[in-house]
């Protein structure tokens, strides 16, 4: 979540200076209310370019306004949070239905299922603890996926803050450690978690103190993948600007209130918008390349090129709110007072120490050239946890990735995935 904190620094405070940072929020609904006249006639003109009943529409004229119409819904459009997808599942060149169903309801998280009805094999139960960071947990569609080869797929799916009423309460990092060992103890014996990102401090959190009360489903491994276990190692730009403002500053430039027209009004948030516009900020002109390559795609019908382009912004452009207190919460204990990696990581009175972690197998993964989480951040998972035996400890550097590599792709489908599927099947 951090990377969209790295630009537009000057640019916030100009906007600041205008509007209070709880104006921010109303301010855009305002504005996209304002819009919809032009967006519905948008749309209509859409729907006239791309009837046959046109007679223009064979011309050279019909299939450039069909492109400019298309890009200009794109970016106008209020991207909502995309399905999954996920319908099948190859297991040794056979193809088995897969359907997800929620199995454990929470405020601010379901736990999903990824159900292979017919297939009556037995495979290592995996949970997939999502980040929540920016972008929802259908960002991990590729690594599910590939992982249903392999194992029986959970995965954490995370809700937008705006969506959560007040009357749920509060969620910070603390209740993040709890809803894992929730899902763990609801899952029982016999798990293997994965963690992507984000969740590598708070998934070892929730591991150490299970371990130091001595509770019985423990994980059997873990694999943690391009988090900042240990922000000071390997430093990136971003986790160097997270440690060098103060809380006081992201509380006052980045913190806004929901809406009244979303179920969370009132909450205090750190709004997708304005992760979003650190997302496009990081690589503008890849993004703007890439909208007139599609757009250029759109002009001469190469359908194949324009909707992968598509699905990816899809994915890309759909972002949800963090609840303040996490946020908050996760920049003081990662990225300010390292504290986990410290030894001082404190949950509801509990220590988090990984020294506690004796039984479970540790995986780390980094990708050579992620600059977000910096090579040696996840590695140094496997320092701290040292009461845990050598040969339960294996690290898995993907030359040639970066952050997103780690998880999705063809290097992770042909190297990565391979390397967690045999790491999991030595454990469980």
């Amino acid at each position: 979540m951090i990377n969209s904190y790295s630009f537009g620094i000057t640019q916030w405070k100009h906007i600041m200076y205008l509007f209070n940072s709880n104006q921010l929020y109303y301010l855009l609904e305002s504005t996209r209310a304002n819009l919809s006249p032009l967006r519905y006639a948008i749309l209509a003109a859409q729907e006239w370019y791309e009837s046959q009943y046109n007679p223009l529409y064979s011309s050279n004229f019909a299939q450039t306004m069909r492109a400019t119409l298309e890009i200009a819904e794109r970016i106008s459009r209020k991207y909502s949070k995309p399905e999954f997808g996920i319908t099948a599942a190859m297991i040794n060149d056979k193809s088995y239905p897969v359907e997800n169903e929620v199995l454990l309801k929470k405020p601010f998280c379901n736990l999903v299922h990824f159900d292979k009805k017919i297939y009556t094999g037995k495979q290592p139960r995996l949970l997939v603890v999502a980040p929540m960071a920016g972008h929802h947990a259908t960002l991990l569609r590729g690594t599910i996926q590939e992982m249903l080869s392999y194992t029986d797929v959970y995965v954490t799916d995370w809700i937008d803050a705006s969506q959560v009423p007040l009357s749920e309460g509060s969620f910070n990092m603390d209740d993040y450690i709890d809803y894992v060992i929730d899902f763990i103890n609801f899952l029982g014996p016999n798990l293997h978690i994965m963690a992507v990102c984000q969740p590598t401090v708070p998934v070892l959190a929730a591991t150490a103190i299970m371990s130091a009360e001595k509770q019985k489903n423990i994980p059997l491994s873990l694999t943690l993948m391009g988090g900042p276990v240990d922000a000071r190692e390997n430093p990136t730009k971003i986790g160097s600007f997270a440690t060098d403002l103060s809380q006081e500053w992201f509380k006052k430039y980045t913190i806004t209130e929901v809406p009244h027209n979303f179920p969370g009004h009132g909450r205090k948030v750190y709004p997708g918008f304005m992760q979003l516009v650190g997302f496009v900020g990081m690589n503008w002109q890849k993004h703007l390349d890439s909208h007139i390559d599609l757009f250029q795609n759109l002009l001469v019908e190469d359908d194949a090129k324009a909707e992968t382009q598509k699905a990816f912004y899809d994915e890309f452009l759909s972002v949800m709110d963090l609840p303040e207190e996490f946020f908050i919460q996760t920049l003081k204990e990662v990225f300010k007072q390292f504290s986990l990696a410290e030894g001082k990581l404190i949950s509801r009175g509990r220590h988090a120490d990984t020294k506690y972690i004796t039984k479970c197998a540790i995986l780390g993964i980094e990708g050579e050239k992620d600059d977000i989480a910096g090579v040696g951040q996840t590695k140094a998972a496997l320092d701290i946890c040292s009461n845990v035996p050598s040969e339960k400890k294996q690290y898995y550097l993907q030359k040639d990735v970066g952050h997103y590599g780690v998880f999705s792709g063809s290097k992770f489908r042909k190297f990565i995935a391979p390397t967690i599927a045999e790491f999991i099947r030595k454990w469980d």
